[in-house]
């Protein structure tokens, strides 16, 4: 009996080491990419783009990592898991000019590079369990993202249906400029949106003649006020459940404005969507 007790114990042991590797961060991200296994808690989903190069040329574009950490220390710390999802799922591109010398240690952060290594596709989310997205600037974030059926389908879901908040960073305001409310409607006709305006690129640059489009021009042809302010100081818009900050600097400010958004008594879950 006292064998067949130690043997047990030691089983016991041997599946609970097991089931605590299983569980890890890139574990998690591994098996269900974009939606980890803790089913209670309230969710944040980044939209990230997944392309490489610039367009049809061969320069290399980046995801903002910077962009990516400063919003999820904040969701982070006001208790807010958050997913990762692109166009095309799996890793994401950063590049080291894109990784500001304050946010290079976490390179290290496996809780956030789990998640950037093994993004879900659009297909595998559900858009039911987020409160807000969150769109990521890079130069990666003009290609792929705004015209992108599922992405729309699921930003739309979280702000129409489920009275969510639709957030953007620096260019990832790209990723906004297409869609629309159920009405057909432009999201942004009517809206003060700010995000990286063309005046601040360096036009003459090779990048730059491959944007498929310009975000301040874009945002004002399609009904919206764009504001932007000079120089590199944070710059945010809050309009109804929409935010959105102008540059790398803004993303921190970004992400506060939105867990504000969700704090209120008018986007509690169950309470109907609040003004849009």
């Amino acid at each position: 009996m006292h064998t067949f007790r130690s043997f047990a114990a030691c089983l016991l042991l041997m599946l609970s080491v097991w089931l605590g590797g299983a569980c890890s961060p890139d574990a998690a991200a591994r098996a269900i990419p974009g939606q980890p296994a803790g089913g209670g808690q309230d969710r944040i989903l980044f939209i990230i783009a997944s392309a490489r190069v610039h367009g049809t040329s061969t320069l290399p574009a980046s995801v903002s990592f910077g962009e990516v950490v400063h919003a999820w220390d904040v969701f982070h710390a006001a208790g807010y898991a958050v997913d990762f999802v692109s166009p095309e799922g799996g890793a994401v591109p950063i590049l080291d000019d894109y990784v500001g010398k304050e946010v290079a240690a976490r390179l290290d952060d496996a809780r956030i590079m789990g998640g950037l290594r093994n993004t879900a596709t659009p297909a595998q989310i559900d858009p039911a369990r987020y409160r807000a997205v969150y769109y990521v600037g890079g130069s990666n974030a003009m290609y792929g993202v705004a015209g992108h059926p599922q992405l729309q389908r699921i930003a739309m879901q979280v702000y129409e249906r489920d009275g969510g908040v639709i957030s953007a960073v620096c260019h990832g305001t790209a990723g906004i400029v297409d869609l629309r409310l159920a009405n057909g409607q432009y999201l942004v006709a009517g809206k003060r949106i700010s995000g990286f305006p063309e005046e601040h690129e360096q036009q003459d640059a090779a990048y730059f003649k491959q944007f498929p489009f310009l975000i301040r021009r874009t945002v004002q042809a399609r009904g919206g006020t764009f504001h932007a302010v000079d120089g590199e100081q944070p710059h945010v818009q809050i309009d109804g459940r929409i935010v959105t900050g102008q540059n790398y600097a803004s993303a921190a400010a970004v992400a506060r404005a939105v867990v504000a958004l969700l704090h209120s008594p008018a986007a509690a879950p169950g309470q109907g969507a609040p003004p849009r």
